[in-house]
């Protein structure tokens, strides 16, 4: 029989994992969408690729969300349906996989699912392609293969058919007996994974997966409430099996395992801590370097002057609006790049914000100080980067932060154009201590944190979580990268508001500054999932801008070229979006990884 694997399977971009299975002697390969968009060659190119390498494209995955949903929703699903259409016929491909919904729009109407797959089908049968309808194992109404055929067969389409896939069907338990009343010529495709029984069994997820209380989803502080009232008076221990902390350093380790129980006890009124004193704002983003010409000229490039330099030390402010970045070249190793290696974060009480990071084992940095330098406190995140605890001034007066004071004005500075402030910065976190730092920015810090995220990497999968205060001013993106021998999985971004990001990337650009290119792919499934004007769409496409939108607004943002260890980029964003760009994460990490290759 023939073999095919889907390109998901396999690390890489497109091309490598193209050539991979060829090379293995698969016979063809499924096309996951992300893979496509993520590459900068068209669809033409990479047809011809599979035909050179000897591949057949036998399936494009997957379109969701489409089927039992009310008339004005399908209608813009059979809009994005005829733009992905259109691009399997440049594939060569003729089979797409259409997965059952999991969107809050779909009802549970079989009827009305078969009536819109037939209308789909019709669709697809106009452009030489087959319908191959799957029940994913969470689907929201239709999760079983049997109900999935069911409605196949209501809907009566010839270019209609099923999916069988190994893992949906039992995971579920299904009997798989029931696929023999399938006719053989209705079974459009077959996907096969084998997976430990029950996936992630309580066992398994126990030995491996086990965490510190707060890092988790568990309610562990409402358990020991019922404990405590119960009478218990002996010690909290834990028992925590987990893959990551046997090869990590013990010493780190535990000291984030006792950070938990301080933070567990004060949840249920066991323990008194000094109070969370919760960041306002961020004051500064200090880079360190030893050559300072490439993030200068990035700089100047997105509109910021040089405003002032550190008195005592190699360290110059640079300034456009309210966001402040500081450079430092007292970097010793070239080797080591551009880096973030500091934050400013104001704060109502700096002294109490130190006291609680103290007593939650973050204790303040010694640090070298000039009697004339102003008394700053840090204390270090587990990445190391070091946050400085700054007085936000008398009720936001305009008079200079104690921190500023250390800085001596540089003459005839121009006036930097526009507005722009801090929208958020990005750390990238080292494989072992992306739990450690969740805790760390909640306890000791007192920022709200978001669940945790996948975002698909060429080489992997990185787990992302958002932190922030309650208004938004200070954002955080705390990020584990996929492959830690690469250094753009290293690098850190800030991200810059402004209220045009089409002006910002223009005039970045008249500057001297160079933007990240986005494959033209990318564009072409952004026509079909927004209804974009034609001029709207090609200045995205000239400029690299990205885009995004949930019920809170439209997300628009595009990165700069990568200086060392860091990149920026600039965001203009609805005053009801709160995202930060997720879906849009794994064309942006593509596309760095392509620029990478190509240096």
């Amino acid at each position: 029989m023939r073999t095919s694997i889907a390109t998901v399977s396999l690390s890489g971009s497109l091309t490598e994992k193209l050539t991979a299975a060829a090379r293995a002697g698969f016979d063809g390969v499924e096309i996951f969408e992300n893979d496509l968009l993520a590459s900068p060659l068209p669809a033409e190119e990479i047809r011809a690729r599979c035909a050179d390498l000897g591949l057949r494209i036998d399936l494009y995955q997957p379109m969701r969300d489409i089927e039992a949903v009310p008339e004005e929703v399908f209608d813009a699903n059979l809009r994005r349906a005829r733009h992905k259409f259109e691009l399997m016929r440049r594939l060569g491909a003729d089979t797409v996989l259409v997965c059952s919904s999991v969107s809050p729009d779909a009802v549970d109407d079989d009827a009305l699912a078969a009536g819109q797959l037939a209308r789909l089908a019709g669709l697809a049968q106009e452009f030489g392609i087959r319908v191959a309808y799957e029940a994913l194992a969470w689907g929201r109404h239709v999760n079983t293969y049997d109900h999935a055929w069911r409605i196949v067969e209501a809907a009566g389409h010839p270019a209609l058919g099923t999916c069988l896939d190994s893992f949906h069907i039992l995971s579920r338990g299904s009997d798989p007996r029931g696929i023999a009343g399938i006719p053989g010529d209705r079974i459009f495709f077959l996907q096969l994974a084998d997976a430990p029984l029950p996936a992630m069994d309580v066992l398994q997820w126990s030995r491996h997966h086990r965490c510190f209380p707060g890092q988790g989803g568990f309610d562990v502080a409402g358990l020991l409430r019922h404990v405590l009232d119960a009478g218990y008076r002996g010690p909290l221990s834990l028992e925590v099996f987990n893959d990551v902390h046997r090869q990590a350093d013990a010493g780190a380790t535990a000291v984030d395992a006792h950070r938990s129980l301080l933070l567990l006890q004060e949840a249920v009124g066991a323990a008194e801590l000094p109070p969370p004193v919760v960041p306002t704002g961020i004051a500064f983003a200090e880079l360190l370097t030893a050559d300072a010409e490439p993030v200068t000229a990035l700089l100047a490039a997105l509109g910021f002057a040089r405003t002032a330099r550190h008195r005592g030390k190699p360290v110059d402010l640079w300034e456009r609006g309210t966001a402040r970045i500081l450079v430092n070249t007292g970097a010793r190793d070239r080797r080591d790049g551009t880096r973030l290696a500091a934050i400013g974060l104001t704060s109502p009480d700096p002294a109490g914000a130190a006291r609680r990071a103290e007593a939650l084992h973050a204790p303040v940095l010694p640090r070298r100080r000039a009697p004339e330098d102003a008394p700053l406190d840090a204390v270090a995140a587990p990445d190391g980067t070091e946050l400085f605890l700054l007085a936000t001034g008398s009720s936001g007066a305009s008079r200079l932060p104690d921190w500023r004071s250390d800085f001596a004005d540089l003459p005839d500075v121009p006036e930097p154009a526009g507005t722009t402030r801090i929208d958020h910065l990005a750390l990238t976190q080292p494989w072992h201590r992306y739990d450690a730092a969740t805790l760390f920015h909640r306890g000791v810090l007192g920022l709200d944190a978001r669940e945790s995220i996948d975002l698909a990497d060429p080489y992997g999968l990185r787990r992302s979580r958002a932190v922030a205060n309650a208004d938004g001013s200070v954002r955080i993106a705390l990020t584990v990268g996929a492959a830690p021998a690469d250094e753009t999985v290293h690098a850190a971004h800030i991200a810059l508001a402004t209220d045009d990001v089409v002006a910002a990337a223009r005039a970045l650009r008249a500057a001297g500054g160079r933007l990240l290119p986005v494959p033209d792919n990318y564009y072409d499934d952004l026509a079909a999932r927004f209804a974009l004007s034609e001029g709207e769409l090609a200045t995205y496409r000239e400029l690299g801008i990205l885009y995004d939108r949930d019920a809170g607004g439209a997300f628009r943002h595009c990165y700069t070229e990568t200086v060392g260890r860091v990149f920026f980029e600039l965001v203009q964003r609805d005053p009801g979006h709160q995202g930060y760009g997720a879906a849009n994460a794994p064309v942006r990490l593509a596309a760095q990884h392509t620029r990478r290759l190509l240096r």
